[in-house]
């Protein structure tokens, strides 16, 4: 009997577990993000689905910590100087959203009469605040939370975890009659003053105290107490901040920007990352658990409808907010789009209201069961607009791009990070380049910083012939797929003989086969950078540069030879040339060797580069 008990808990691990490592693939295979499958999961073991979990709130005020983790890593990459420079961004924009967004959904409440005005005040700022997990979780797998947009989303987020204090000190003045506890100017001047020394111990020890404590922890060299380190430091900052009434997120936040110079990091950043993935899959999970479905199937079409419009209505009010200060429409759109979701606050403001007699408790039901779906909404939302915005934007690209202008000697086809870093060449020369992608994303980063790239798929005659390949003197192919390579060779080739073909590889077997065909020029995309790359570290270990430049020469000389009996016998060819120990013979014997067996091949792709 007394193994019950453990037993249990066992089972609801495993439970958590199974119901994460199986809901995730099934939502990748769809194309839906990982945070509707926790959602989804949520629900089907939650209370209103098989019910193997009857209680979620005690998974949630573990998973809470996924949340906290999350912050501290954003703070830990960000420097107290960056912090600074988007502080307007956090105050005005973030500002802007709340007061804007909440009148919006004040005003619909109370025209639809689902609440008073006092239940409307309490559910539309609930509402208008943005979920901090999923919005930093889809700007986190997309890369893009050091855009512009993203750093400026942030700061809204940001701003809607600062203003937790003062909307939970104001709340308590919309209590009815009696439940209503106005609070004193003493009591509001206590509270402001410990939320400032608390803010201040934090950031005094971040500056001073955590450093010399983190060094004696690292001369122990034992890892795990690094570990407990990094967990005691950010669980720290957050149980003081939520001691003396602000957010726990906002106080891990603080503790990672004070940290953000610190030389133990990325040692905090490797130790922390485990339990933040694992914490926010519980997270969400619990979000899903608590969805009452009972409420949700009683009005459904209600519900589906107001997250709707719900969602709508913040795309459009971040985005329209942005556009004052964005140069891009796209990035607008993006950033409406992310935080359309309603955060995790409104799971503490909503039932606040309902105690303060605000709300009765079916409101409360139901304003929480339309939050929970305006979670379930965010992320393919998100996704969605992205793949239309995308589309749009090559589409308008396409047509706006007549080649009308198109001039020069050379035509690059993709404009990568390979093609960019080649047209730098060609450009310092004053060579002209008209250079063509299909990435509209791509092309618009490019414009920001001046290049003129044209939309356009390289493996189309006509894309090719407008964009004047009949009259360069070459064709530059950058693609990074080789399948796009060999198509663009062939019709170049065909359509456009004489004109010189230097191409972009990706491994030994494309060389070989552009070789093959008769290309003017080839090169593996990675081959130079890591000869060099060996050259440096043989000069790291203390070999003589010039020898270290003598081996870069030899095993160049060694790879065209390489390549010539692979010409000549296969892709096995040559096999013996390959080190793969250290041997005493001098380097240029293979090369003769192959050289005097294959002399025709050898001379064939001589055209590789030399030193």
């Amino acid at each position: 009997m007394n193994q019950q008990p453990h037993e249990y808990g066992l089972l609801l691990a495993l439970v958590l577990l199974a119901a994460a490592v199986v809901s995730v693939p099934i939502a990748r295979a769809v194309r839906l993000s990982a945070i509707v499958a926790y959602l989804a999961a949520g629900v089907a073991i939650g209370p209103f689905g098989l019910a193997i979990f009857r209680a979620p709130e005690t998974i949630l005020a573990v998973a809470d910590l996924g949340v906290v983790l999350l912050l501290f890593l954003i703070g830990i990459e960000l420097e107290l100087s960056r912090l600074l420079a988007i502080r307007r961004a956090i105050f005005g924009l973030g500002a802007a959203q709340l007061v804007v967004t909440a009148a919006a959904l004040f005003a619909i409440i109370i025209a639809t009469g689902l609440a008073g005005w006092r239940g409307a005040v309490v559910a539309s700022i609930g509402l208008a605040m943005s979920g901090t997990a999923i919005a930093l979780k889809i700007l986190e797998d997309r890369g893009e939370l050091q855009r512009p947009y993203g750093q400026r989303a942030f700061a809204i987020l940001l701003f809607q975890d600062m203003s937790v204090v003062p909307v939970l000190a104001l709340l308590p003045l919309l209590a009815p009659g009696e439940a209503s506890h106005p609070a004193n100017l003493y009591d509001t001047l206590a509270s402001v003053l410990k939320v400032s020394l608390a803010i201040a111990a934090v950031v005094f020890a971040g500056r001073y105290l955590l450093n010399p404590f983190l060094r004696m922890l690292a001369w122990t060299g034992a890892r795990e107490v690094m570990t407990a380190a990094a967990l005691l430091v950010v669980l720290g900052a957050a149980a003081l901040m939520q001691t003396v009434g602000m957010s726990m997120a906002l106080g891990a936040f603080l503790a990672g920007v004070m940290l953000a110079e610190s030389n133990y990091r990325h040692e905090l950043e490797a130790d922390i990352e485990p339990f933040r993935g694992l914490l926010l899959a519980l997270f969400f999970m619990g979000v899903g658990m608590s969805i009452d479905m009972t409420i949700v199937w009683m009005h459904l079409w209600l519900i589906l409808g107001a997250a709707i419009v719900i969602t709508a209505l913040k795309a459009g009010i971040v985005g329209l907010i942005f556009r004052a200060s964005c140069p891009s429409l796209g990035d607008a759109l993006r950033a409406g789009s992310v935080l359309t979701a309603a955060g995790e606050f409104s799971f503490v403001l909503i039932p606040l209201g309902v105690s303060l007699a605000a709300l009765t408790t079916a409101q409360g039901n139901l304003f929480a069961a339309i939050a929970a779906v305006t979670m379930m909404l965010g992320p393919p939302v998100a996704s969605l607009s992205d793949v239309v915005l995308r589309r749009f934007a090559a589409r308008h690209q396409h047509a706006a791009d007549d080649f009308a202008d198109v001039k020069g000697s050379v035509l690059m086809i993709g404009f990568g990070r390979f093609g960019q870093i080649a047209s730098q060449c060609l450009l310092a020369e004053g060579v002209d380049v008209t250079a063509i992608d299909n990435n509209a994303e791509r092309i618009q980063n490019a414009t920001r910083f001046g290049f003129k790239v044209y939309y356009g798929d390289g493996t189309r005659l006509d894309v090719l012939r407008a964009a004047g390949a009949g009259n360069v003197r070459l064709i530059a192919v950058c693609v990074d797929r080789s399948e796009a390579a060999d198509r663009i060779v062939d019709i170049a080739q065909a359509e456009f003989p004489g004109t010189l073909l230097y191409v972009r590889t990706y491994d030994r077997g494309h060389s070989l086969r552009l070789i093959a065909k008769g290309v003017n020029f080839e090169l593996r995309e990675t081959f130079e950078s890591a000869l060099r790359f060996g050259r440096k570290t043989l000069e790291g270990l203390g070999l003589d540069p010039e020898r270290a430049g003598e081996v870069e020469d030899n095993m160049r000389d060694r790879d065209l030879a390489r390549l010539a009996l692979q010409q000549a016998e296969g892709i096995y060819g040559g096999i013996d040339m390959l080190l793969t120990r250290p041997v005493p013979e001098p380097l240029s014997a293979p090369i003769r060797e192959a050289k005097r067996l294959n002399p025709e091949t050898a001379e064939a792709v001589s055209h590789e580069p030399e030193r």
